[in-house]
């Protein structure tokens, strides 16, 4: 019998984590560890409110998976049906697949991606980093403090007030600078995203690299009358979820953002990604505020991704597993977990 544990991790946070959504200053995420035979992995969940989840709720869920016999599974196959069965949240759903999969590489003597059955990554990996949303006053001594220059990509949040006078800020300090745009659903409509994106298109200096998910997920239909009109390509984040029809989301969008803690595993993030290769679409890796633990589980799938946003472990002050370490905008893992 395997035995789990989890423990709440109180993570102050580097800097004011702003989205169109929500701001917070601290993360409670949660650590997985599974224990049998010698052998022990981790893994970490990291809530999300979008969808509903919250550290007591998925801590509340883990004891009633404990009382089911989450500790009688002992093969993935078993772990894999106990969930479909229980159908935790995604990012519990995550910790647990990725700690018992960090055990049984351990036990095998193998890596997760010989595991997994995918390339591993030829070297280090090239993130993008995140400027949340701020004052435009703010956005000079944020990059310097953060150095930001470093990063091959940018990452600007915003929302649909602020977007183009953050915009126009960010393109001054660094044009050229390719940037990653992403909305969070800030955009009610097609028309209000047009009248804004008409304006941001002006600015000098400015260079998109991609749109991610500027209207609601429920404006399937928007999505496609604006599809190829934006002069950029347009990525989903909250519009794939694990009922997503890909053909359709082919029909919206141009790439995909997979993040690993929503899609609540290795084996789904696996097939969000080779179902959006189907469908000739980019596909782009992202990630929640985590530690550096669930961002060495996402370098571990990187090859397959056009593009890495890995920088949540970034955010995190006294982050600490260490278990990637960043140089140059440059990803690498630290150890193996």
């Amino acid at each position: 019998m395997l035995t789990w544990t989890l423990t709440p991790l109180q993570l102050p946070l580097r800097f004011t984590w702003k989205i169109a959504r929500n701001a917070s200053t601290t993360k409670t995420n949660l650590l997985l560890q599974v224990s049998g035979g010698g052998h022990t992995g981790r893994g970490e969940a990291a809530p999300n409110i979008r969808y509903h989840e919250t550290p007591e709720g998925l801590q509340e869920q883990f004891g009633q998976l404990l009382a089911a016999g989450l500790g009688h599974c002992e093969t993935l196959a078993e772990l894999t049906h106990f969930l479909a069965r229980y159908k935790p949240a995604a990012a519990l759903r995550f910790a647990l697949e990725s700690a018992f999969i960090h055990r049984e590489v351990a036990r095998l003597e193998q890596s997760v991606p010989a595991f997994l059955g995918v390339s591993a990554p030829a070297g280090p990996v090239p993130t993008a980093a995140t400027l949340p949303i701020m004052e435009p006053g703010e956005v000079a001594g944020f990059v310097r403090a953060q150095g930001l220059s470093r990063f091959p990509l940018l990452k600007i949040k915003v929302n649909r007030a602020g977007a183009l006078d953050l915009l126009r800020e960010v393109t001054r300090l660094l044009p050229g600078h390719p940037l990653l745009i992403d909305g969070n659903e800030a955009w009610p409509d097609a028309d209000s995203l047009r009248q804004s994106w008409e304006q941001i298109q002006r600015l000098p200096g400015l260079r998109v690299r991609l749109l991610e998910q500027p209207l609601p997920a429920t404006c399937a239909a928007d999505y496609r009358a604006l599809k190829g009109r934006l002069g950029c390509p347009v990525f989903a984040d909250e519009s794939v979820t694990d009922g997503a029809d890909f053909a359709d989301i082919a029909r919206q969008f141009d790439g995909v953002n997979m993040k690993l803690m929503k899609a609540g595993g290795y084996g789904n993030g696996l097939r969000i990604l080779r179902e959006t290769r189907a469908q000739g679409l980019q596909t782009m890796l992202g990630c929640m505020v985590e530690t550096s633990l669930g961002i060495w589980s996402a370098l571990q799938i990187s090859a397959l991704a056009d593009v890495c946003d890995l920088d949540g472990f970034l955010i995190v002050r006294d982050e600490p597993f260490g278990m990637v370490r960043e140089e140059g905008g440059m990803l690498a893992a630290a150890k193996k977990e």
